[in-house]
């Protein structure tokens, strides 16, 4: 389709009289072509000459399109020879101008199709200037070890387009941001010196290529000053240098910067891996909300320095700088990148348009307000290529007096009051949709609460604390206090949340990030509030991993439970992710802890009971254990060869095996192989079935127990595989199933009413399952069940007895009396259930007991089990009259119904009575009540 069938727009001439001569120059017939050149060359004296000189090729350009005509003149560049190349690329400069220009002009392209074009040629001229300067160096043997066919990837040397160039989105007369890194692993440590030289000569000369002004023009103007310490250091630095320079001071601004990075010329390969190596820089693994400082700071600076600090206007006003410009949504929207991006890949898009629908995808941005401020950007970016039309300045000020915005608005097509009007809306719009991001309003949060004499000297200590030793962390909390005292004073017992949160306090080892996250999250204060005031223990966790408050604001922290299926996967792409074992583990570790923390805070604030909390507990630890087995075996393998035999399987048992876990409790495995004993695995360290699968076993428990730099996952308790404490860590199939048909003892079958494969072969998996139904199923002689597990019962007993009222655990009629009599039904009725409600149920059945006595039996269940839970998420210790706090107090009534913790106590003990009645009566052994 031809230029003048696409056009969809035109502007006007501001001098008609230039804009005739422009038409009659290209002979353009009346119509809309005509209007696109008389309006273009009649409002812009730099596209009018553009025009003139370029009347013949202009002619063809707009016979077949911008699209071709772009094509063609990239084509023809990248074939020029080196001697021709300045001229060239200044040739080419001014034909892309002005295709691009009327392109723009005239609606043909979109604001991206500009940019994109305006990019590649940015991209072909520096690489092609580069190429050129490099070949000289090499033909003059002045790279060491470097030839003709070391010429394609510059050496070594790479170039990395920053800014908008690096986005691919490179405004009409911009300049370009470059940085120039070397390879310095292609040279040995004594050519150091003579290749970097050689690459600062070559960097000097591409930049003149590019940059210098002569009869013919200018290419680009060349920025190299975004360089590491740019005043200091040489144009072209090595990679190892600048990765250390990042590691140790790079700043919030330069790592914004990144943001846009792309390797534009020279060695693309390497340039790739130096970003891939400044990663961790770039996106910092937790969610970073100091940035918000940072870049209002940076605001602040800028238009300090510019003298910006004016109201918006359609005159003089910097649509770049100023107030609602462009850079301020290019600051809204690469701070929340950089917020986030560390724990989204998905975010990190380098473009400014694509970042916004990617943020509002994610939840980051509203978004009607990403719609919004998209709109506004193309608009302003739009203004801003007119700005630079008119006499190909570098250059964002609107015209400052009416005559010149006159010319402007012409440029545009539109009448200058309207247009003026328009852009005076869209800064003041932009201005105030991002003030409040960058600049939030602490009105009503300055008030403080009275404090009595004891709050104040707490609060005079927390200046000495790690967490506030830095002035900008002091700066951050001073703005965040009042607001938390606020909230502190709102509890029932304000004096005993502020001791619960000052050891929170107490215990964080670093503030800047946290209290920044508080700052943008204020609502993130009443979780803190209540956790630490009802859970001292999840607070002083919290204190040592405030990494976790990220999972809060991550998007789907309220959604609803993955289940284990979706868990799994989203822990596999976690550890696919990991460099190396160690990484795995680590990561493991980070991912485990923020949903665990997920369930307690839910648990805590009501959004789940305590048996959704118990179901969720042991998703995860399912997912966990099932995803890292993989890990496991294959770093071992590594090492000894792959698995001998069939592999292994991991049974989860007792609580874990039920699907009911607490936020506190260990993980019950045993670990079966199926291999024969003879066989040995092959690899550098062969080692026979049996010693293979036990040091298997015990690097899958050093896995999940051993402390790494994030912690550790759970405690693992082996103690229930056959012969207990003395048997082999890991067990033959053969071995498990003859020791279970032959020697094990009643409670290693009631044990096993729980068992559940929950990691490694799914086929031995199944196998093992359907040998423990079977073997369940098969007749057994019930009055010696009875009198063993009354035996069991009496030792539990004697070696853990009840520790207080509140013990919903131990004792007489208690949460393991009721465990105990529930195994024995299942067991008796040769049943599978494994989960707790169903074999008490099967219990009842099996007794014949009456439907008032089972209902008693489900609601203790139920009762102690939503005080154990409750009791491992408030309390390090058993809970007592005297360590229950307000908060924690609070919790357990809601949770159970009681209205006080006295009442609470009666009604566990009257449960516990009834149950322990109907156990004394059916499985006999009466246990004494204290």
């Amino acid at each position: 389709m031809s230029f003048a069938a696409r056009l969809t727009r035109t502007p006007i001439p501001f001098d008609r009289d230039r804009g005739q001569d422009a038409v009659n120059a290209i002979g353009a017939r009346p119509g809309e072509l005509a209007e696109l050149i008389a309006g273009t060359a009649g409002s812009s004296p730099y596209l009018e000459g553009l025009i003139h000189r370029e009347t013949e090729w202009l002619i063809d350009a707009l016979a077949t399109g911008p699209e071709a005509s772009v094509d063609t003149l990239l084509k023809a560049l990248d074939s020029s020879p080196d001697d021709a190349l300045a001229v060239d690329l200044r040739v080419a400069k001014g034909r892309i101008a002005l295709i691009v220009a009327l392109a723009d002009l005239g609606g043909v392209w979109s604001l991206e199709e500009v940019t994109v074009a305006l990019t590649r040629f940015a991209d072909l001229a520096v690489s092609r200037a580069l190429g050129a300067a490099i070949a000289i160096e090499i033909r003059r043997e002045k790279l060491p070890g470097q030839s003709e066919d070391d010429i394609a990837t510059a050496g070594g040397l790479t170039v990395l387009a920053m800014g908008k160039m690096g986005a691919g989105e490179l405004n009409y007369s911009s300049d370009i941001d470059l940085i120039c890194l070397y390879d310095e692993t292609r040279f040995d440590a004594d050519e150091y010196a003579e290749a970097r030289a050689a690459f600062v000569r070559a960097v000097r000369k591409m930049t003149r290529t590019i940059s210098d002004r002569t009869a013919e023009g200018y290419v680009f103007r060349t920025d190299l000053r975004l360089r590491p310490d740019a005043s200091v250091t040489p144009v072209a630095i090595s990679m190892e240098a600048a990765e250390r320079y990042y590691e140790s001071f790079g700043r919030t601004w330069e790592r914004a910067a990144y943001i846009k990075a792309r390797p534009c010329a020279g060695d693309l390969a390497a340039g790739a891996r130096f970003l891939e190596t400044l990663r961790p820089f770039i996106w910092r693994r937790h969610l970073d909300f100091a940035a918000i400082q940072d870049a209002h700071d940076m605001r602040l600076r800028i238009r300090e320095h510019k003298g910006l600090h004016r109201a918006v206007s359609h005159l003089g006003h910097d649509l770049k700088l100023g107030q609602g410009g462009i850079r301020e949504i290019e600051f809204f929207t690469q701070t929340r990148q950089i917020i986030a991006g560390g724990r989204d890949a998905d975010l990190r898009a380098s473009g400014t348009v694509e970042g916004l629908a990617r943020l509002a995808e994610k939840g980051w941005v509203e978004p009607d307000d990403a719609t919004t401020l998209t709109d506004d950007y193309r608009a302003h970016r739009e203004a801003e290529h007119r700005v630079q039309m008119i006499a190909d300045q570098q250059t964002h000020v609107l015209p400052a007096t009416k005559a010149d915005f006159q010319r402007l608005a012409c440029l545009a097509g539109r009448d200058a009051s309207e247009y003026g009007a328009e852009i005076r809306e869209r800064l003041a719009r932009v201005a105030r949709m991002t003030e409040g991001f960058f600049a939030p309003s602490h009105s009503g949060a300055q008030e403080k609460p009275s404090l009595s004499e004891q709050a104040r000297d707490i609060v005079a200590r927390w200046p000495g604390y790690p967490a506030l030793r830095s002035r900008r962390a002091v700066e951050i909390f001073d703005r965040v206090r009042p607001e938390l005292l606020a909230r502190l004073d709102r509890t029932a017992r304000p004096e005993e949340a502020l001791v619960h949160l000052d050891g929170f306090l107490a215990g964080l080892p670093a503030g800047v990030q946290l209290f920044s996250l508080f700052e943008a999250n204020p609502q993130l204060l009443d979780l803190v509030v209540d956790v630490v005031d009802t859970a001292p223990l999840l607070g002083a966790y919290l204190s040592r991993n405030a990494g976790v408050f990220d999972a809060v604001i991550g998007g789907d922290f309220f959604s609803p439970w993955p289940g284990t299926d979706a868990l799994r996967a989203m822990l596999s792409v976690q550890l696919d992710a990991a460099d190396d074992y160690e990484a795995e583990l680590n990561r493991a570790r980070i991912w485990t802890r923020e949903w665990h923390f997920r369930i307690g805070v839910h648990h805590l604030r009501g959004l789940i009971n305590a048996e959704e909390a118990g179901t969720q507990y042991a998703d995860l630890a399912d997912a966990v254990v099932a995803s890292l087995w993989p890990s496991v075996v294959a770093d071992f393998a590594a090492k000894h060869g792959d698995p001998p035999g069939q592999g292994a399987t991991v049974l989860g048992m007792g609580s874990l095996g039920a699907g009911r876990l607490n936020a506190s409790s260990d993980l019950d495995l045993i670990v079966i192989y199926d291999g024969d004993e003879v066989e040995a695995s092959e690899g550098r360290r062969p080692l026979a079935t049996r010693p293979y699968y036990a040091r298997l076993t015990q690097a899958l428990v050093t896995a999940l127990s051993a402390p790494t730099a994030e912690g550790r996952l759970y405690e693992v308790d082996m103690r229930l595989r056959p012969s207990g404490r003395q048997g082999p860590v890991a067990t033959s199939r053969a071995s498990f199933e003859t020791y279970q048909v032959e020697e094990a003892w009643t409670w290693e079958h009631l044990a096993l009413t729980r068992a559940r494969p929950v990691a490694g072969d799914p086929k031995l998996g199944a196998a093992v399952e359907n040998f423990r139904r079977t073997l369940l199923a098969r007749p057994r002689d019930a009055e010696k069940t009875l009198a063993d597990v009354a035996d069991m019962r009496a030792r539990l007993s004697a070696a853990k007895p009840g520790k207080g009222a509140l013990d919903p655990k131990s004792g007489p009629g208690r949460l393991q009396d009721i465990e105990l009599l529930a195994e024995t039904g299942a067991l008796l009725a040769g049943s599978p259930i494994r989960s707790l409600p169903a074999q008490i149920a099967l219990a009842c059945d099996h007794f014949g007991l009456p439907v008032g006595d089972c209902d008693s039996l489900q609601q203790a269940n139920a009762l102690f089990w939503q005080v154990q839970a409750a009791e491992r998420l408030i309390s390090e210790g058993p809970l007592t009259f005297q360590s229950t706090g307000a908060g924690a107090g609070a919790f357990l009534m809601r949770e159970t119904g009681a209205g006080s913790i006295e009442e609470l106590a009666g009604r566990l003990d009257a449960a516990a009575a009834t149950v322990a009645d109907l156990i004394d009566k059916h499985i006999g052994t009466p246990i004494p009540k204290d």
